[in-house]
């Protein structure tokens, strides 16, 4: 299933994409794409429901944020041996866990915008993982079992607030609209190998990104299990499994930043795409 969000901002209404390609209301059967509907009950309701008889919404609303009431954005850096690689760094020896505020979560093609004082803006795509059940000290082959599904995200990031300013990197990926996700979450059941998706990722048309979850040092099951062990995973909860090579501060001879007036298009194989225009920040 494709599970997504129509509607303006804060008055999202939850919805299904239908084998016909149209969205279809789910406000009639679950309140919202959240945590309470995550979970195998929610999705059996779901999946139970006779999809062509729910009203239609029109497709060319705004789409929000595929999950709503997001508890914790974790983030897992340099997870891809070709992107480490473009960085200078080394490959990590457990996955580097970092957290994003769930304040910078926007739907899919809302505009992005470069924070106050930004010097370095720039992109990420990556494949998150939804948590569907709680999750504590779980062991790698039962992890899956604890994914809701799979969306993309763009991990937006401030690259000289987040290594130039001291600190941890949570400062550098946390800028209102630095967490587009979506368009739809699509349920764990519908993707045969999350490590074995093509993702990619274009600035004004020109393609930065062109990768795949199969160089992540540190595969989908093994990422759920391992922060299952310094933390509880909640249902909602959204893990960004980090992104292959091709981001800004990564281009020779030298890198580059976004700036307004692009416009990102990004993508993984199975689970749609996104596009965001670049805007100024204003008071």
């Amino acid at each position: 299933m494709k599970l997504l969000r129509i509607g303006a901002k804060g008055a999202e209404k939850p919805a299904i994409l239908a084998e016909d390609g149209s969205i279809r209301d789910l406000s009639g059967i679950v309140d919202d794409i959240g945590g309470a509907t995550l979970g195998a009950d929610g999705l059996a309701k779901i999946a139970a429901a006779d999809i062509s008889s729910l009203p239609q919404l029109d497709a060319g609303d705004r789409i929000g944020p595929c999950v709503a009431n997001v508890g914790k954005f974790i983030c897992i850096g340099l997870n891809y041996a070709d992107h480490a690689a473009e960085t200078g760094a080394p490959i990590p020896a457990e996955p580097i866990l970092f957290m994003k505020a769930t304040s910078a979560i926007i739907g899919p093609n809302d505009d992005v915008i470069i924070p106050k004082n930004s010097i370095k803006p720039d992109w990420e795509v990556e494949l998150g993982v939804v948590i569907g059940k709680e999750a504590r000290y779980v062991d790698e082959a039962d992890a899956l079992d604890y994914v809701a599904g799979y969306c993309v995200v763009n991990d937006l990031s401030e690259r000289h607030f987040q290594t130039e300013r001291g600190g941890q990197w949570v400062k550098g990926k946390s800028a209102d609209t630095f967490g587009p996700i979506g368009p739809w979450m699509v349920t764990r059941d519908e993707v045969a190998d999350p490590q074995q998706l093509g993702m990619w990722l274009e600035v004004d048309g020109k393609r930065f990104q062109d990768g795949s979850t199969k160089t992540m040092i540190f595969g989908v099951a093994h990422v759920v299990a391992y922060v299952s062990q310094f933390m509880s995973l909640q249902p909602g909860d959204i893990i960004t499994t980090g992104t292959p090579p091709g981001v800004g501060m990564g281009v020779k001879p030298e890198p580059v930043w976004l700036k307004p007036g692009n416009v990102m298009r990004l993508g993984i194989e199975g689970l749609g795409e996104q596009q965001q225009s670049v805007k100024a920040w204003s008071a």
